[in-house]
């Protein structure tokens, strides 16, 4: 790092604006992106502040007692250590997500799924728009992680009967904490295996009733970097984001083809299949889908970068 070990980033008398000046300098001098908003997340973290307080009350002192808490803390972040694991949380789509190491941190381009998701699903059944009655899908959330999208969908969809699978039991329990505090636990399922082998009828993976579960949409953001590209990943996912959430084996493809493989297998065909994919991938992953000859259309979502991010397969 920039500075000595030993050598004290911060010393009292300071206020905590100044605490959190000095903070984003320090961590701009250490590569670290968005430095200043960092700080701030750090600084309301550690001291239990929201942001209209800390603009509020910047002109006050910084506990001294807390100096060297605040400085371990952006130590670390210097580092690389991601702020929404240093914090335990991350929002999605409007509401806040536990998140430990165990999960991907979820981004702002999967909500672009998730609309695309209820937008679909709305069409073909509209009537489970709200909590009323009538015909509702059944939706499978594949390699869930922290449970943004399975538990953003339930509390969109009240109606929807969602389930959410993850090969990870410590990412379940992740997604089962987030289903509690979106108060959606009781519209979840949550199912441990390997993509949809526990939906498969028949297979030593599946456990009554999931066997025999008839998938009306299936939605999945599985892992997409490419083996040879993880050594090259910004060091905040390299080093800290779990690689079973990442690496999709040699051209980051192996999960779609192994789960649009696994699709004839199961009870029905899902009406709606919606990816997350990485860069260059959406257009090769629609070309699978296509030679199943199973979906009336199939689009391609941009994200907000313009970047092709996401594929959505419909049977009309």
């Amino acid at each position: 790092m920039g500075k000595q070990t030993g050598e004290r980033w911060f010393k009292a008398p300071l206020t905590l604006r100044q605490a959190s000046v000095q903070a984003a300098a320090l961590l701009l001098a250490e590569a670290v992106e968005e430095p200043r908003n960092n700080a701030e997340l750090l600084l309301m973290h550690l001291l239990g502040m929201d942001r209209a307080a800390l603009l509020r009350d910047g002109g006050e002192p910084f506990p001294s007692e807390r100096i060297a808490e605040w400085e371990a803390l952006i130590r670390r972040k210097a580092a690389g250590e991601p702020v929404q694991y240093m914090i335990g949380e991350q929002w999605f789509y409007g509401r806040p997500f536990k998140v430990t190491p165990a999960v991907l941190i979820p981004r702002p381009e999967t909500e672009l799924l998730v609309e695309a998701v209820i937008e679909a699903a709305d069409q073909l059944w509209p009537a489970a728009q709200g909590s009323g009655e009538g015909p509702a899908p059944t939706v499978v959330d594949v390699g869930t992680g922290s449970g943004a999208i399975a538990v953003t969908l339930a509390s969109q969809r009240p109606a929807w009967r969602v389930c959410a699978s993850d090969l990870s039991p410590d990412a379940l329990a992740v997604a089962r904490t987030n289903a509690a505090r979106q108060e959606a636990a009781d519209r979840l399922t949550f199912v441990q295996g390997d993509l949809l082998m526990p939906f498969v009828p028949g297979h030593e993976q599946s456990e009554s009733p999931h066997g025999e579960l008839r998938i009306d949409v299936l939605v999945s953001n599985p892992p997409y970097i490419p083996s040879a590209d993880m050594a090259g990943l910004q060091r905040e996912v390299r080093d800290y984001e779990p690689h079973l959430a990442l690496e999709g084996g040699a051209d980051g493809l192996t999960p779609y083809r192994r789960m649009i493989g696994q699709l004839p297998l199961l009870a029905q065909i899902p009406r709606i299949v919606a990816f997350e994919l990485g860069m260059g991938q959406p257009r090769i992953v629609a070309e699978m889908l296509r030679a199943l000859d199973r979906w009336d259309d199939i689009r391609i979502i941009s994200d907000y970068a313009g970047i092709e991010r996401h594929v959505i397969a419909t049977q009309l």
